[in-house]
């Protein structure tokens, strides 16, 4: 069973949101063959409104911080969750880093216009986030 990855982040309309609650055919078999490592929000979602509604979908990809689970990131902590951001983790290094990692596309087609999303940050994350925000994210 190949299943499409995506985003445990994502906007649906009410349309799309009809086609998941009334599916009977693509969430049995989800359940029944993807037992370690799937999870509903990021394999199920995205492979079954691929599947059945892909005219429908934006095929959108921004710019995301923090969305790297602890193992795969620079600050490993174990787990499959993505590490909590502090004010040590906020630099201008960790910034440059996450701009320069990143690439944008709009329905699969590089794309100028980034949209930037964010989470894991501990409240102790927002001064040097304001104090760093203009020189990097133009506001």
């Amino acid at each position: 069973m190949l299943l499409r990855k995506g985003s445990q982040w994502f906007e649906i309309n009410r349309k799309l949101a009809v086609y998941i609650v009334e599916d009977t055919t693509f969430y049995p078999k989800f359940d029944e063959f993807c037992k370690l490592a799937c999870y509903v929000d990021e394999h199920y979602f995205p492979t079954m409104l691929t599947i059945h509604a892909s005219n429908l979908l934006a095929n959108r990809i921004g710019m995301a911080i923090s969305t790297r689970p602890d193992g795969d990131s620079d600050r490993p902590r174990g787990g499959a969750h993505p590490a909590t951001f502090g004010r040590a983790d906020i630099t201008e290094e960790f910034l440059k880093k996450v701009l320069e990692d990143q690439s944008c596309l709009y329905n699969n087609q590089p794309s100028s216009v980034c949209f930037l999303f964010a989470r894991k940050f501990a409240p102790s994350a927002l001064e040097p986030l304001l104090l760093l925000a203009p020189k990097y994210f133009g506001y």
